[in-house]
């Protein structure tokens, strides 16, 4: 599996969001790193943090910034880390790129006490337009693109989580919606959130 990033506004907001969500000193590993950029947030809260990349050119960016990471397909599950070795288990942005998803979470709430999931929502208002009205696989921001060339292959939206969530017995501690690169806290976003989210970020336990 490969991580794909959007270098964008949008996500580097995600980025502080997640952030902010750690304690100081507390222990990450970090899904599908990408080139290390939330590694290196963290880093400077003094949290121990380590990554985990398939792609061999995202390794070395990580270890130029001086990060600990290691090439690993996360697909093939995390059967090096004991049980709950890990305060915070993170995959941002990636669980839809993931050829088994079911088994990368559940991996992740094994290893890690909580779990930190983030994921563009497939049910966004824009994405309902393209392919209502244009009858095409939509492309946005943070679902960049073709149908062709996409690594997204497993889409899914904030209800589907919530039902995934029911499915398995773990807990939902914490949501946060974001849309065009900001938080949505107000009361009519709250009743349509599943339309008006373009990107979410869900904290969970067993």
């Amino acid at each position: 599996m490969n991580r794909h990033y959007v270098e964008s506004k949008g996500l580097h907001l995600n980025y502080s969001i997640i952030a902010n969500m750690i304690a100081e000193g507390s222990s990450i590993l970090d899904l599908g790193c990408g080139d290390g950029t939330l590694l290196k947030m963290l880093k400077t809260k003094k949290i121990h943090a380590r990554g985990i990349d398939i792609n061999q050119d995202n390794i070395v960016k990580c270890l130029e910034k001086g990060l600990s990471v290691i090439q690993g397909d996360i697909d093939e599950g995390l059967k090096e880390y004991p049980d709950k070795s890990y305060d915070y288990a993170i995959l941002n942005q990636t669980l839809q790129s993931t050829e088994n998803p079911n088994f990368v979470i559940q991996e992740m709430l094994r290893v890690g006490k909580k779990v930190v999931v983030s994921f563009p929502n497939f049910a966004y208002w824009k994405i309902r337009f393209d392919l209502l009205f244009r009858g095409k696989m939509p492309s946005s921001r943070i679902l960049p693109f073709e149908w062709y060339n996409t690594p997204n292959i497993h889409l899914l939206t904030i209800k589907d989580f919530y039902d995934f969530a029911k499915l398995n017995n773990f807990k939902i501690e914490k949501k946060i919606c974001m849309t065009r690169a900001k938080v949505r806290k107000n009361i009519f976003h709250k009743l349509f959130e599943n339309f008006f989210t373009e990107e979410v970020i869900f904290v969970i336990s067993k």
